[in-house]
Order: C-alpha cells, then sequence, then structure tokens
C-alpha cells in the first residue's frame, strides 16, 4: 500500500513538473518566422547590442562577451566570411515541441554531433540568422525561437584548402519545432537526429553542445 502511495505521488510531481514546464515555454517570448523583431539588419549594431546585453552567468560567459564585442569593434566587417581571421556564426539548439529533445546534425566537415547553425552573412538580427541556419539545416520550415541568447561561444575553426584557419564566434538561441515536425537531411550534414536533453552525457557530445543541454534542461524543468 505505502509502495502504491509513493508511486502515486511520483506520478503526481511528474505532472505537476511537466505541466511548469510547459507553463514556461509559453511565456517565452518565441517568434515565428515573419515576426517584426526578426527583419534582417544590414549592419553590426544590432548584433553588437544583443551581445552586449547577454546577462553573464559566469565568469567564462562574461569574457566571451567581452571577446566577443572587442572583435566586433576591431573588424567592422565581422559579420562577414570575408573577416578571414574570424567572424560571428548563429546557432540554435532546436527541441521537439515537448522540450525533451534536441535536434543534432553529424557536421560532415567536422565530424562531429553539433546544434544547427552557421555564418550570419551579413545579417545583425543574430536570432533571424539563427533561425534561418536551423531552418535550412533541419528541413524544418515551422520553427520558433528566442530571441534572447543563452549562450556566447568562441572556437577556432581548423584551416581547410583555401580557408585559414579562424574563428567562429558564435551567439546561441533556443529553438522549438511544431509538433510532429520531421528533419529532412541536408547537404551539410551526414545525420540529424533527435537526442534526449538527459542522456547527452553518453552521446559523446562536445563540452560546448553539453553546456547547451544543460541551459535547456534547466529552462524546460
Amino acid at each position: 500500500m505505502r509502495e502504491e502511495q509513493e508511486r502515486t505521488a511520483e506520478t503526481r510531481r511528474a505532472r505537476r513538473r511537466r505541466e511548469e514546464g510547459s507553463a514556461r515555454r509559453q511565456q517565452r517570448g518565441w517568434l515565428a518566422p515573419g515576426s517584426p523583431e526578426l527583419a534582417r539588419a544590414g549592419d553590426l549594431a544590432a548584433a553588437r547590442a544583443t551581445i552586449a546585453a547577454h546577462v553573464a552567468r559566469d565568469e567564462e560567459q562574461a569574457r566571451a562577451r567581452t571577446f566577443l564585442l572587442e572583435w566586433i569593434d576591431a573588424h567592422p566587417d565581422a559579420l562577414d566570411r570575408s573577416c578571414l581571421a574570424g567572424h560571428l556564426t548563429a546557432s540554435s539548439l532546436v527541441l521537439d515541441a515537448r522540450g525533451e529533445h534536441a535536434l543534432l546534425t553529424l557536421h560532415k566537415k567536422l565530424g562531429r554531433w553539433l546544434q544547427l547553425g552557421g555564418h550570419c552573412d551579413g545579417d545583425g538580427n543574430l536570432a533571424r540568422a539563427a533561425l534561418r541556419e536551423a531552418q535550412e539545416e533541419s528541413g524544418i520550415a515551422e520553427l520558433e525561437i528566442d530571441p534572447t541568447p543563452i549562450d556566447l561561444d568562441c572556437h577556432r575553426i581548423p584551416a581547410r584548402p583555401g580557408e585559414p584557419e579562424h574563428w567562429h564566434l558564435d551567439t546561441r538561441f533556443l529553438a522549438r519545432a511544431a509538433p510532429g515536425a520531421t528533419p529532412r537531411i541536408n547537404p551539410e550534414s551526414k545525420e540529424l537526429r533527435w537526442i534526449s536533453l538527459r542522456e547527452g552525457q553518453s552521446f559523446e557530445l562536445d563540452d560546448s553542445v553539453l553546456r547547451l543541454f544543460r541551459l535547456a534542461r534547466g529552462r524546460e524543468s
């Protein structure tokens, strides 16, 4: 009898956590493609403002924010790939409609499981750039994005023929797919896969991707 009562109580607690997580997801300012807030920005000012407003949760994030802002101030072409020393990128961790799984891509060139994202290509609206890349790489048109970044990451990209080693200065967001959304493989990916936010540790993911998983769990639970 006692065990049955404990199971019933745990079931109720789990249901309450799901309901609370659903309420938080509904409160977040999700933006759909075509939202006025996702209009293209053709200069660095919008990107700089987004990064400057990022609330650093620790010293590492504060250092990343400082590095990005100093890079922008020193490189007026930081939104473009023509800035060979390094340029701004934007990415998002795409969640399923329940907020329990994230869609990752097995990148062809890098051979690693990563969140969806890529180059800004002159667009200073970083949330828009991240959403565009997520749509292209996932094949899912019905995505929404939270325009408030959750993470900043500065990492080196190895040299390749015709391209020197350089910085990718990444601003990262959360996005979500509509219920029943089905991803489609694209030329840049070997594979796309939904991975449980609670199973990332067993998937040999990069530390920066695991960090996104932890952040997403904290916001969705």
